[in-house]
């Protein structure tokens, strides 16, 4: 599946689109919310292997519809090694097909469904749904390692 178009400013001061990955390796991984405890969780991992997925010339992007603001206090107090995407107005979330109806102690409300996607030059490898944020990254690592 082709990577629908995008233009998303990140955390290292670049705007990337669709075309910026046309002939690269990446690791996106969208997640709900900024210094959320499964957010925090899923991004420590993905931050931990950074290197791992390096090896192998894969970069790493999370994504949520926090603004850059708030993104830059999340990698700060997280330390972490590669950018994190805004997408405030959520059309690249809805793109993917990452926007839906959630529930939590009963009440429903729209947002980000967890989920990642293993892009080759521009194409979607592999996609994970409802993703569990422990043992994700190692989990989408080993499948790195095997294409």
């Amino acid at each position: 599946m082709k990577l629908p178009k995008f233009s998303l400013t990140a955390t290292d001061g670049n705007t990337y689109t669709e075309q910026d990955w046309a002939d690269k390796k990446i690791v996106l991984y969208l997640y709900p919310k900024d210094m959320t405890p499964g957010c925090t969780l899923e991004s420590q991992a993905f931050r931990d292997a950074e290197g791992d997925f390096k090896k192998l010339d894969f970069q790493i992007f999370g994504l949520s519809k926090d603004d850059l603001n708030s993104h830059a206090k999340f990698c700060e107090k997280e330390s972490l090694n590669f950018p994190l995407l805004s997408d405030v107005s959520g059309n690249f979330v809805e793109a993917l097909g990452s926007w839906g109806e959630k529930s939590m102690y009963g009440k429903k409300y729209m947002g980000i469904d967890r989920s990642t996607f293993v892009i080759v030059n521009g194409e979607i490898a592999k996609e994970y749904r409802k993703v569990k944020a422990k043992g994700h990254a190692e989990e989408v690592l080993a499948f790195c390692e095997a294409i």
